[in-house]
């Protein structure tokens, strides 16, 4: 049976992501992303599943965990987010005075936080405050938290969809230490790849160019300071197609022209929900 590590506790939204990708897999929380990739960079028969951005949050913040570990992205998969109000069974909303979760949960609830007068308290994760809300059996005390945790921690729904903005989505990567890529077919795929620019005037404007001359569309370009630095940047990158397309590797032969660090993180198939 595979493994699968993912951040924070189970009835996470990482969970709930890694259950929709490989229902069978064994899925082990970890405390940090750190541990998960530490993890995952000693085990090759073990995965991860990492939220690398939110729709309306942008991004998680691990940019610097992919470049330091390098492992491979076998997949990408847009979990919707959907924020309930989670308390002790029989809890009234008009019982509740403080509200836990997670930093990005609170944000993207505030106008319900603000309108039940409720008080904020930040926690390292949403599922990690369904479980202090369990134990602590007050029940001026509710989470912002997935449904899945409910489930877990025996926690009554008190108010669904408390999200402002419907239809919130954050992008998830499975990774792993093999190198794995599928066959070039006739297919959207991404290619993801990293890569550290040779330190030279207008650098970044030459060595995008190949992608213009040869019609390849990027649908991510990121910038990130080496540790313990702020005048060395790596470039985090996605693009629409397979690393096979002669088109692609024209490209990324032209960008490699220009890099003293260059590194393929992975080609797997589009997202489904790209298309909508």
């Amino acid at each position: 049976m595979s493994k699968i590590f993912f951040q924070g506790a189970f009835g996470a939204y990482s969970h709930l992501a890694a259950l929709s990708i490989e229902p069978k897999a064994e899925i082990i929380p970890c405390k940090t992303f750190d541990e998960c990739f530490i993890k995952a960079s000693k085990d090759s028969n073990s995965k991860i599943i990492i939220p690398e951005s939110n729709r309306i949050t942008g991004n998680i913040g691990i940019e610097y965990l992919v470049f330091e570990y390098r492992l491979n992205i076998y997949a990408e998969y847009y979990q919707r987010i959907e924020h309930n109000l989670l308390a002790l069974p029989g809890t009234k909303i008009s019982e509740i005075r403080d509200i836990y979760s997670h930093s990005q949960a609170l944000s993207q609830c505030s106008k319900f936080i603000k309108k039940n007068k409720l008080i904020e308290h930040v926690r390292a994760d949403t599922a990690g405050s369904a479980e202090m809300v369990s134990v602590s059996k007050d029940k001026k005390k509710a989470a912002i938290a997935s449904s899945l945790s409910a489930e877990t921690y025996n926690l009554e729904i008190v108010k669904k969809n408390i999200e402002n903005e419907k239809g919130n989505l954050t992008r998830f990567l499975l990774m792993g230490k093999n190198v794995i890529q599928p066959e070039f077919e006739d297919k959207k795929y991404i290619t993801s790849f990293l890569f550290k620019l040779k330190s030279k005037p207008a650098a970044l404007y030459q060595s995008l160019g190949g992608f213009a001359i040869n019609g390849v569309n990027l649908t991510k370009l990121q910038s990130y300071p080496e540790k313990n630095s702020f005048d060395s940047f790596f470039f985090l990158c996605d693009l629409d197609g397979h690393i096979e397309d002669p088109k692609v590797q024209k490209s990324l032969e032209e960008l490699g022209l220009h890099c003293q660090d260059f590194h393929v993180l992975g080609v797997f198939e589009a997202d489904k929900i790209r298309e909508k």
